[in-house]
Order: C-alpha cells, then sequence, then structure tokens
C-alpha cells in the first residue's frame, strides 16, 4: 500500500481496446494493492473493470490533451486501457504508483503470494497434491528394466535447474551422471521426459554439450551409449537440436556447440531451426503493432502476420514435434532433445512430442501433468520469461505462448481428438502472467521450494 500515492480519482474516461472494439465511458477508477479498478458513473449500471496490476505490461504517458491527461495500459492479454484523467497531479500520482505496482520487485509482492482464498489448510494441501508427476511415469510404465529413478540430484546437488527427482538409464552410473552433467550447459544431463510403452523409445532432453571446436567427454559419450542401450530395439539414437545450425556453429566458438558424430559414433543429428528467444520476442511485437493500428484492413493484417514470421516459427515448432513422433512411434528409436540450455526450444519440442504421441496429454488433466512436468519441473524460466519481476526486458519471450498456440492449432485440425478448447488454453496463458497460483513462479523447481511458497 505505500506504493500506492492517489487511491481514488473521480471523474475518469475509460476507453477500452479489446477484440478490436473500442468502448468509451466515465468512472471512478481506485488503485488497490492488487488491483486497478474501474467502477463506471452510470447509476443503473455501475459496471466494474478490474485489471490486476501483474497484468500490467507497460504504463505510457502521453502528452496531455484538451479532455484531460492520458495514461495508457497496455497488458500482457493484449487488452489497452486509455484513461483519462482531469488534473495533471492526480494523473502523475497515478502513473508512479502503477508502474512501481506493475513491477514488483521481489516475490514476496506478488498476488499469489498476498492472496488468502477462504479455503481450509486440508484442501489447500490436496490443491497441491492434484498432479502426481511420479504417477504419471508410473503410467507410462516407469521405472521398469530399462529406466530406473536416481538420486544424483537430490537436493539439487548436480543441476540447481533440474528437479531433484529424475528417470536415467538403467546402465547409467552415478558417476557418468555427474561427468555428462559437467560437459553440459548449466549441468542439465540427459534424462527421460517421456517413455513409449509400444516402442520402449524415449524422448529425452538435456542441454548443449560445451564441446567447442574438439572438446570431448568420455562420461558424456557412454551417457548417450545409455540412452541407445535403454531400447533394445535400436543401434542408434537421434539427437534434435532444436537451433538452427548457424546459431549452433557460432556457439563452438563460445566453447559450446553441439555433439561431433565422429565422438559419438551411434548417434544420428538432426537441426530443427527453431529461432532463439530475442526472435520470437520481436515476431510476437510485429503481431501485437497491427493488432494496434486504428482501423486495419485485411490485407494489412495479413500483410503484418505475414511479415512478423510468427506462423513461420509455430510451424518450426511443429515440425520438431512431428519428427520426434515419428523417430518414436513410427521408427521406434529414442531422440535426445536440446538446443542451448535446455528450457525454451526443448521444452516445446518435447511437450509438442508428447501432444502428438500420447491422448492422454490432449486432455484437461493431461495436459496440466504435462506442464507440470516439461515446463515447470525441468526449470523453464517463468519469472524471467514473462516478467514477474522487474528485470531485463532481454529476458523476456512468448515462449509457452508459442506452445500453445501449437496446440491450438492441432485442436484446430482435429477438434474432436482434444478434450479442450481454446478458452482453457486462454485461462492457462493468462495464469502464466497474472501470479495468481504459485505453479508458475520463479525458474526452477530449487526457486519455488526457497520461496517456501506452498505454505
Amino acid at each position: 500500500m505505500e506504493h500506492i500515492r492517489t487511491p481514488k480519482v473521480d471523474n475518469v474516461r475509460l476507453l477500452v481496446w479489446s477484440s478490436g472494439k473500442r468502448k468509451a465511458s466515465k468512472c471512478t477508477l481506485y488503485i488497490s494493492a492488487t488491483h486497478t479498478i474501474f467502477v463506471e458513473n452510470h447509476p443503473e449500471a455501475r459496471q466494474e473493470t478490474w485489471v490486476l496490476h501483474s497484468m500490467v505490461s507497460s504504463v505510457e504517458r502521453p502528452p496531455a490533451i484538451s479532455a484531460g491527461c492520458q495514461l495508457i495500459l497496455r497488458c500482457k492479454d493484449f487488452r489497452i486501457f486509455q484513461i483519462l484523467i482531469p488534473q495533471e497531479r492526480d494523473c502523475a500520482d497515478i502513473h508512479a504508483s502503477l508502474v512501481r505496482l506493475s513491477r514488483p520487485e521481489k516475490y514476496s509482492e506478488l498476488y499469489c503470494l498476498s492472496f488468502n482464498p477462504n479455503v481450509n489448510k486440508e484442501k489447500r494441501e490436496e490443491s497441491w497434491n492434484f498432479i502426481d508427476l511420479q504417477a504419471d511415469y508410473k503410467r507410462m510404465g516407469v521405472p521398469n528394466n530399462l529406466w530406473v529413478a536416481t538420486a544424483v540430484n537430490g537436493e539439487y546437488r548436480v543441476c540447481d535447474t533440474y528437479p531433484s527427482e529424475l528417470f536415467v538409464p538403467k546402465s547409467a552410473t552415478a558417476d557418468i551422471i555427474v561427468g555428462s552433467a559437467r560437459f553440459r550447459s548449466r549441468g542439465r544431463f540427459p534424462a527421460l521426459s517421456y517413455f513409449h510403452r509400444d516402442t520402449l523409445a524415449a524422448v529425452c532432453r538435456c542441454s548443449q554439450p560445451l564441446s567447442g571446436f574438439s572438446g570431448r567427454c568420455q562420461e558424456d559419450e557412454l551417457m548417450l551409449q545409455a540412452l541407445m542401450k535403454s531400447n533394445p530395439g535400436s543401434d542408434y539414437i537421434y539427437v534434435v537440436d532444436t537451433r538452427p545450425k548457424l546459431n549452433a556453429m557460432a556457439n563452438r566458438a563460445a566453447g559450446k556447440g553441439y555433439e561431433n558424430e565422429d565422438y559419438y559414433t551411434n548417434i544420428k543429428l538432426q537441426f530443427i531451426g527453431i529461432e532463439n528467444i530475442h526472435v520470437m520476442r520481436n515476431s510476437q511485437q510485429k503481431i501485437i503493432d497491427v493488432g494496434e493500428m486504428r482501423s486495419p484492413s485485411m490485407s494489412d493484417f495479413l500483410w503484418g502476420l505475414e511479415n512478423s514470421g510468427w506462423l513461420k516459427h509455430i510451424k518450426a515448432i511443429l515440425d520438431a514435434g512431428v519428427f520426434i513422433l515419428r523417430a518414436v512411434a513410427d521408427e521406434g528409436v529414442s531422440v535426445l532433445v536440446h538446443c542451448s540450455d535446455g528450457w525454451d526450444r526443448t521444452a516445446q519440442a518435447c511437450s509438442v512430442a508428447s501432444i502428438l504421441l500420447d491422448p492422454f496429454y490432449r486432455t484437461i488433466k493431461g495436459l496440466m501433468v504435462l506442464i507440470e512436468r516439461d515446463w515447470v519441473s525441468f526449470g523453464h524460466k517463468f519469472s524471467h520469461r514473462y516478467a514477474h519481476l522487474a528485470g531485463d526486458p532481454k529476458e523476456e519471450s512468448p515462449v509457452i505462448d508459442q506452445f500453445l498456440e501449437c496446440v491450438w492449432q492441432l485442436s484446430e485440425q482435429f477438434p474432436c481428438a482434444f478434450e479442450f478448447n481454446e478458452h482453457f488454453l486462454i485461462a492457462i496463458r493468462t495464469h502464466v502472467y497474472s501470479c495468481h497460483f504459485g505453479n508458475f513462479l520463479g525458474n526452477c523447481p530449487k526457486e519455488r521450494r526457497n520461496m517456501r511458497k506452498r505454505k
């Protein structure tokens, strides 16, 4: 509350841009610790519009006009609120308050950590245990005589951005895992994401090797051998590098790069060509710019969509999922997926492949389990990518937005294959940004544990 300079302003004019429509109304503006609230002055309607501070992406203050001082609130769900405030002093106070409230500096300021639902402790514990990843692995048939649980990352000793409970090939010893982790960016060694019970092929994930131009690691080579041996029906595995090959080659100069097939004799390397987070951020901004045009024609929209490259990027992610699907289900060959650090494009490719491979993930609960596994537990950087806290804008990128659009594209082509529709996908996206729930806070399980968010 200390950041609120003026909690109430009367006679505010509000213009809402939503779904191509612009609706103006006269109202009273209230600012609380969590929301900006607009209450219409019409004595019969008294309609309220609530805007969660964590959903505000920017607060702009254009020059004043004859009707009053302007503020423009741009939201992460693409709504735009244009506000006209009679007094300049009130406008300055509201602007300063909203800038600070929409950019919290610590996790304790976020909505889900200040919201206290009227639910008893038992019910809250039950909701936290609704998603059980171990039960999902058991549904796949893991552990078995090929894949076993490992305690090597207990207390996040080997990789601090991975979950503490992981499945690895039975023949992979603790020494092999630790040695492989030292040779992989951020210590993100190969671990199981999805196991196909019919073909015994698996989808595994990791980060890029620290190979440079000629580096190699015996333990990492043995780790990939162990991945191959965990699938008795195949004498090789695919390594899917989701990056454009030129980007992967450029990383060699920084001592990183990709697997050398001369050293890893049991792999087939496949580059997909999904661009990095900066390209994706710029692509989304181009689409937003088209949507903010005053009266775009259909040709304006189509030109803007094509110019943004957005659908090209969506296709690249879908292509990665289809390649993994065919390798695992048709060829019966295991796949190891990585990008640079293994928490953006890798999550996209693995989760799209799971959607294609397993109808369970096309149910409401299944999609929740999938996001919890491949995004939440494997350390996707939610707080950085979706600007939960004030930080570096260059870390922001619509990574999970693209995954959800891939799911939507598939559901449009095969509507009878999904238990949910776009409203569920929109709700998930909203809460990724809203900080309404603790699932999407932080950048990895260790951060969430340190926050003690399950209290």
